[in-house]
């Protein structure tokens, strides 16, 4: 309290208890107590809008989606960043496999799959995984991407009449915006007067197409198109690039490595420079002589060759400057740009020099985390889901498969995780599963494969090996990890270890 106050405190303390809660209010609007982050003054934020996601989007999207291809397209770090994403999220493909509970079924419905996936591009060029992994690599690098369903006919001669046509997020034409009388339209996709999708606004061709004949968008229900990008805040409609918060970062890494190597390579065409302290034309000269462009005189040296100088000449060496910040510049910038998009600095890079199991098992077990929620949370749920349910529909269309109260259920399985050091990491599951941490069946799914399909195949091989009398050593029915035998249950014949061929022997 002032000096002001006080004496008005003494004199009139209602007047003045009145001043200090309107003054602990001010201070409250200024920024002044609370939180660091909110404090307004040198160190404030400046400009921070509370406006929609949707309101930030939109103005950025395409000039920060132009930036982000052109970036990956001539910056080696940002391309490796895209090839790791799309390969840990996708790999060779997250796979169904049908669960509907009855064998027979669930085998019709993976071989029509299977025969499907390989003819499902409208293009005829990949299967659904190869889709899949173009899918994600458009999330990564555009922030989003386009599916449109593209229904054939009977005799079209398709395992299943339909087939899907990935489009890039150009397609949409975002100057659909605005409210309408029965709804709105954001940022070229339309929603009635309860928020839900009703029709995407889409280019027939691609606006940057230098062939492109049509301009005009035209409205396609939203049933018919999957849209794949990262939900990052409530009410969001649009996907923006995992490379937005690194983009000038990309730059600046990107023009001070360029900046170095022309540095470098400035300071090695200087072998020698001669200071000489009169105008004379008179003398040797130290090598072969040519002229530059403006008239200079340019001489070389050879090696081992002994050259004279002209009276009052002096050779002077270039010594070429080391920059000693370069690498720890480089590698903390890299550092940033790799935590920026969610990887880690050695998938960037390859530097493995001051890796070791402990550093590299704690970088990759966030790293999966961050994988397995894109995977759970966003690519199978809004596009592999989406895309086997109509998948589905259109079988039981067209006579393929019959009509199920139970609908045909499945288990999508993500690609396997490699393991760091195999013969640690194999051992911590042996004991998870030994445990009661894991199944067995959700340790052969955490490998990539159909648990169910697994040990039928493990009981096949199995059975053939007992068929032939074989005792392995990798058999863990019948031989331990050490080596030594199993012990059996009573009556157990073991097979003859006998190779002469005597059967009195």
């Amino acid at each position: 309290m002032n000096p002001l106050d006080r004496v008005i405190g003494f004199f009139a303390p209602r007047t003045a208890l009145g001043r200090a809660r309107a003054r602990a209010a001010l201070s409250l609007v200024e920024g002044v107590r609370g939180y660091d982050g909110a404090r307004i003054g040198r160190r404030g934020n400046g400009r921070s809008p509370s406006t929609s996601a949707n309101a930030e989007i939109g103005p950025a999207q395409v000039r920060l989606r132009n930036r982000v291809r052109d970036l990956v397209r001539n910056n080696a770090h940002a391309a490796r960043i895209v090839d790791v994403l799309a390969a840990h999220v996708v790999g060779t493909g997250i796979v169904p496999v049908s669960r509907t509970g009855d064998k027979a079924l669930d085998k019709r419905v993976n071989e029509l799959w299977v025969a499907w996936s390989d003819q499902c591009d409208a293009d005829e060029q990949l299967d659904f995984y190869g889709l899949q992994t173009l899918a994600v690599r458009s999330m990564v690098e555009a922030g989003e991407a386009l599916c449109r369903f593209r229904p054939r006919r009977l005799d079209d001669n398709l395992p299943v009449p339909l087939q899907l046509q990935l489009l890039e997020p150009d397609h949409i034409d975002s100057t659909k915006h605005g409210l309408l009388s029965s709804g709105r339209d954001v940022l070229g996709i339309r929603f009635d007067a309860l928020g839900k999708r009703q029709n995407y606004w889409l280019f027939r061709d691609h606006p940057g197409d230098s062939v492109a004949t049509v301009y005009e968008s035209v409205p396609v229900p939203a049933a018919e198109v999957l849209h794949l990008y990262r939900k990052l805040r409530p009410g969001q409609v649009r996907g923006v690039t995992a490379f937005a918060p690194v983009v000038t970062m990309a730059r600046d890494i990107a023009d001070y490595h360029e900046a170095a190597l022309v540095k470098a390579r400035i300071e090695a065409c200087f072998a020698a420079f001669i200071t000489s302290e009169e105008n004379g034309n008179g003398g040797v000269p130290v090598g072969p002589e040519t002229k530059g462009a403006k008239g200079e005189r340019l001489q070389s040296l050879e090696p081992g060759a002994i050259m004279e100088l002209r009276p009052g000449e002096d050779v002077t060496f270039a010594a070429p400057t080391s920059s000693s910040s370069f690498d720890p510049f480089m590698v903390h910038s890299l550092q940033a740009m790799a935590a920026g998009v969610g990887v880690t600095y050695d998938q960037v890079t390859g530097d493995l020099r001051q890796a070791n199991y402990s550093s590299l098992r704690a970088g990759k077990i966030e790293f999966r985390r961050l994988v397995e929620q894109i995977q759970y949370q966003t690519v199978i749920p809004m596009h592999c889901a989406p895309a086997r349910r109509r998948f589905i529909d259109a079988a039981i269309l067209a006579g393929k498969l019959p009509r199920r109260v139970a609908g045909y259920p499945c288990e999508w399985i993500p690609p396997a995780n490699e393991p760091i050091d195999p013969l640690k990491d194999l051992t911590a599951d042996i004991l998870a599963v030994r445990s009661g941490r894991m199944t067995v069946h959700q340790f052969i799914a955490s490998w990539g494969n159909d648990p169910e399909t697994q040990l039928a195949e493990i009981a096949r091989v199995n059975g053939i090996i007992d068929g032939l009398g074989l005792v392995l050593d990798t058999d863990p029915r019948k031989t331990s990890r050490a080596g030594l035998t199993q012990a059996r249950p009573e009556g157990t014949v073991l097979p003859s270890t006998d190779v002469s061929g005597d059967p009195a022997a």
